[in-house]
């Protein structure tokens, strides 16, 4: 299942990576590249590059790279198929999927969302200038919600009516009742499922619109609340109202507020905290964790999360180990919510965020607060509460730290609190240790956050073989060189020269590649890199190839070209192949010379070593002739296969 590959080249021919990638990060024009601060990790030096020819870029500094295509997966935190999609989204290019049911659902599934978007338009025009809307507009302004709010997040208005959503969309019945934007009533005909409301429109992460919730207004009957049932688009145990919005600074925070509803996310954002999130009419689920796991490893929650109690620290301890999240709390003044702070006291809502705690301190904090600690029973009282709450944490290192708060606070010997812990613990108060999940191999915080100077685990160094000219006769210092193995560091462990060759040859193919050989590359990364640029056309072709061929040469050496080919070729190419050819000559001495030392009769090395040197020396001279350079590469193209 997946799309056919010519739709996938289309919407790469089709997308301009240098638009995509500044729609998240500045950048600017240095030579022939695109230059800024890389989306993926902190850092305060441009290090990310992007060619823009080719439609590739790489961060220097945590080594992310890729195409278009893999660019929006990383960003918008999409699989293959819905990154290729949202591109063919933007370019308004219609899908070919290869299997038959796929193709299917996703053309019911398209007709799904487009529906829902005509509704939020339609609902929104009512909203904004319906005669009948007055009621509503008079009800947010009360709230704080001015025209930009109201545009912003696409706030609309169902009008007292049977049916006039459904008339004036003329939706098909299929479409109407699987985005449960209407019913069909006893008479068999469409009805709008939502009267009199207010209407938040739900998107999903991708920003399509999945459901509606809906908020009566004050002094009118029927319910509060009333939202859109589950469907093919919409799962409330999923969804994060405010994700769409959210991520991009949740990613760059570190960490994603979840709030209660609708109002406390808008809120947030009208308080400058643009990274709140809110369950659609649930509780918060491990499927909501999954999903804040995918752009941050820390929650906050902004709601009283003491009324759960024991259940819901047991679910939060148990998310933490298996999800490797942390969560903490943030203490909201008493009878306050994010919405009204962000309307009386914005900087008492920040205030509250940025000093919440975690999740067990913040528990016992409540336990200290309500605690009488005047008098020993009081303690005695407050010990055993607080110790019921410790107990509830299924890691003893994290039990024992808060322990000796409560030592401290209590008055209670810690000797004495930790036989009773124990106690407390083994009596089953505390909720069972977790098992960890598998979760994924490779954190993308650690991997984009980590230093930039480190190396990747999976890099080798190269294979560095020293050679004493002096037991052999060479000619002094120009026998002291490396045969290497190739290490594909994305550059790091190259010679500076193959790596210009590359560059050349990817900015300049059609003068420069009839200059290079394969035995001019010592590096064997360098080297597969330049045999597939000469078997494909086009640096992504090369990649592709070299990420099919399995191995672990062919997968260091895709990294090098994704790294070479966002950096400015400046060598002159007469000078870059002496210079290649010349170190091509240095590495084949270096051979014969290992050679000669395993011989019983190592003079019988001499002459031809001896003939290397000399022209090796010759290139070293102010005006090389060129006749030498191709005299060696000549004798390399011959000899090179017995030498290595």
């Amino acid at each position: 299942m997946g799309i056919v590959d010519e739709d996938i080249a289309r919407v790469r021919a089709a997308s301009d990576i240098v638009a995509v990638v500044t729609q998240h990060t500045q950048l600017r024009k240095v030579g022939q590249r695109w230059s800024g601060l890389c989306p993926f990790h902190n850092e305060k030096s441009p290090s990310f590059s992007v060619n823009a020819q080719e439609g590739l870029y790489y961060c220097f500094g945590c080594q992310a790279s890729g195409d278009i295509i893999t660019f929006v997966r990383e960003i918008e935190h999409l699989d293959f198929v819905g990154a290729v999609e949202w591109l063919a989204g933007k370019a308004g290019i219609a899908l070919t999927y290869t299997d038959d049911n796929e193709r299917e659902q996703r053309k019911q599934q398209s007709k799904l969302f487009g529906a829902m978007e005509r509704a939020v338009d339609w609902y929104h025009d009512r909203l904004v200038s319906g005669s009948d809307a007055g009621a509503a507009r008079a009800y947010l302004r009360s709230r704080g919600f001015d025209r930009d709010m109201v545009e912003a997040y696409r706030l609309g208005w169902a009008p007292d009516s049977w049916d006039d959503m459904v008339r004036s969309l003329r939706l098909p019945v299929d479409v109407a009742t699987e985005t449960g934007l209407a019913f069909l009533n006893r008479r068999q005909r469409l009805q709008d499922f939502f009267r009199s409301v207010v209407l938040f429109p739900i998107f999903d992460d991708r920003g399509r619109p999945v459901a509606f919730g809906g908020r009566k207004l004050p002094d009118t009957e029927g319910p509060k609340y009333k939202n859109s049932r589950e469907g093919p688009l919409y799962n409330k145990s999923r969804t994060l109202y405010g994700l769409n919005w959210a991520k991009a600074d949740v990613v760059a925070s570190g960490e994603a507020v979840v709030c209660e509803g609708y109002t406390d996310v808008i809120g947030c954002f009208r308080a400058g905290i643009p990274r709140a999130v809110a369950t659609c009419g649930t509780s918060l689920t491990e499927d909501h964790i999954i999903s804040l796991k995918r752009f941050t490893n820390r929650v906050v929650l902004a709601y009283d999360a003491d009324d759960a109690g024991q259940a819901a620290a047991a679910r939060v301890y148990a998310w933490e180990q298996r999800h490797g999240l942390e969560f903490a709390v943030a203490s909201m003044p008493a009878g306050s919510d994010p919405d009204e702070l962000s309307r009386d006291d914005p900087d008492a809502l920040a205030a509250a965020l940025r000093d919440a705690r975690p999740f067990l301190a913040f528990r016992l904090g409540r336990v200290r607060d309500a605690a009488t600690l005047s008098t020993p029973e009081g303690r005695a009282k407050a010990t055993e509460a607080a110790l019921s709450v410790i107990a509830e944490h299924p890691s003893p290192l994290v039990r024992d730290q808060y322990l000796m708060e409560v030592a401290g606070f209590a008055r209670v010997d810690e000797a004495m609190l930790r036989h009773r812990l124990d106690e407390v613990v083994a009596a089953g108060t505390s909720s069972p240790t977790p098992t960890r999940g598998r979760g994924r191999d490779r954190d993308r915080g650690a991997r984009r956050g980590g230093d930039a100077d480190e190396p990747p685990p999976w890099i080798g160094r190269s294979e560095v073989a020293d050679v004493d000219a002096e037991m052999l006769g060479g000619s002094g210092g120009a026998l002291a060189g490396a045969a290497r193995r190739g290490t594909g560091r994305g550059g790091a462990d190259i010679e500076p020269a193959e790596l210009e060759a590359l560059r050349l040859l990817i900015q300049h193919p059609a003068g420069f590649a009839e200059e290079l050989r394969p035995v001019l590359f010592g590096d064997l990364v360098a080297r597969r890199a330049f045999d597939a640029l000469g078997a494909t056309e086009g640096v992504p072709a090369a990649i592709e190839r070299l990420e099919t061929a399995g191995d672990e040469t062919a997968t260091r050496a895709a990294v090098l070209l994704r790294r070479v080919v966002v950096e400015d070729a400046t060598a002159e190419p007469i000078d870059l192949r002496l210079r290649l050819v010349e170190l091509a000559a240095r590495r084949a001495i270096g051979g014969l010379e290992r050679e000669a030392r395993l011989d019983d009769n190592p003079l019988g090395w001499a002459p031809v070593i001896g003939w290397l040197n000399l022209q090796v020396d010759d290139l070293r001279g102010d005006n090389p002739p060129m006749e030498i350079v191709d005299e060696l590469l000549a004798w390399l193209d011959e000899h090179v296969g017995e030498v290595e």
